[in-house]
């Protein structure tokens, strides 16, 4: 099998390349490469190789700079699968892109479902909703992977954020009314590599189309806040805030130019029952990337 990687520098890249590697012949792309942003650099990059499988977590992720940048965001997150999409399908192979819970406008009670309707409040969610609307349209085999929360050994992310304000100051203000769960791109990698083999495997499109893909559980940003301060706390990492001065704040408390959605939580039971899944709680990827970091 012959997989092409786009973003192998990013969060999710990082890990795709170590779990995709047993499944063939990875092609790991950076943005010298194939820039989501040139058209002729991404079809290019897949003329060369002739991927099997194109694998795409490369995103715009700035969620409050795309307010400011939507031109280059929807060139990346929407125009660029369009054309991964296109290049598919001349050559038969399968599109795996990725997707969020910023689709989604936050506003329901309960789990979300990947038939539930969308609602984008931001240019970043709009943009990726996009991308996921292209490449349904253009026919080729795809899966769009909606994750949340996203976190990693490599890279920046809210949990090392957190650990180097810790050491920093005696206070800390942290959101309390945002729920989701804290997913880690070594388990979006993992199941990624399992969903790919069995949709190689079938050669049919039966199992195409969007899933959920996040760690069980939920929690919110001031919980997964005290949990990875705590972890650290009792590994020896150096930690100046003390517990109880990690306050609870709203939303409203810490105004950002993109909203947020409330409720970031996605129901994963389409994913783990048609590929035969279990998830772990957020925390065990959370305590396994702290294990490697501090």
């Amino acid at each position: 099998m012959r997989l092409l990687l786009t973003g192998k520098n990013g969060q999710v890249g990082f890990e795709l390349q170590r779990a995709l590697a047993p499944l063939g012949k990875v092609a790991a792309l950076d943005r010298s490469v194939c820039d989501l942003e040139n058209e002729a650099s991404i079809r290019e990059a897949v003329r060369q190789f002739r991927p099997d499988v194109i694998v795409n977590p490369a995103a715009y992720t700035a969620v409050d700079k795309a307010e400011s940048d939507a031109e280059r965001a929807h060139a990346i997150n929407a125009r660029a699968p369009a054309i991964l999409g296109e290049e598919a399908a001349r050559i038969g192979a399968l599109v795996v892109h990725y997707s969020t819970d910023y689709v989604f406008d936050g506003s329901a009670d309960g789990y979300y479902r990947e038939t539930d309707a969308t609602g984008p409040q931001g240019i970043y969610g709009q943009s990726k909703l996009a991308g996921e609307e292209a490449l349904a349209a253009i026919g080729a085999r795809h899966i769009v992977l909606r994750t949340s929360w996203v976190f990693g050994v490599h890279g920046a992310n809210f949990a090392k954020t957190m650990l180097r304000l810790a050491g920093e100051r005696e206070t800390l203000g942290v959101v309390a009314d945002q729920i989701g769960a804290p997913t880690s791109a070594a388990l979006i990698a993992d199941v990624s590599a399992h969903v790919i083999r069995q949709l190689v495997a079938t050669r049919t499109a039966d199992l195409d189309g969007i899933y959920h893909l996040v760690a069980s559980g939920e929690t919110n940003w001031h919980a997964y806040a005290r949990h990875v301060i705590e972890y650290a706390r009792q590994k020896g990492h150096p930690i100046k805030v003390e517990t109880d001065a990690i306050r609870a704040i709203a939303t409203t408390d810490y105004p950002t130019p993109a909203k947020r959605p409330s409720n970031s939580k996605l129901d994963t039971q389409k994913l783990r029952n048609t590929f035969g899944l279990t998830l772990p709680d957020w925390k065990v990827g959370v305590d396994h990337v702290l294990e490697q970091i501090l």
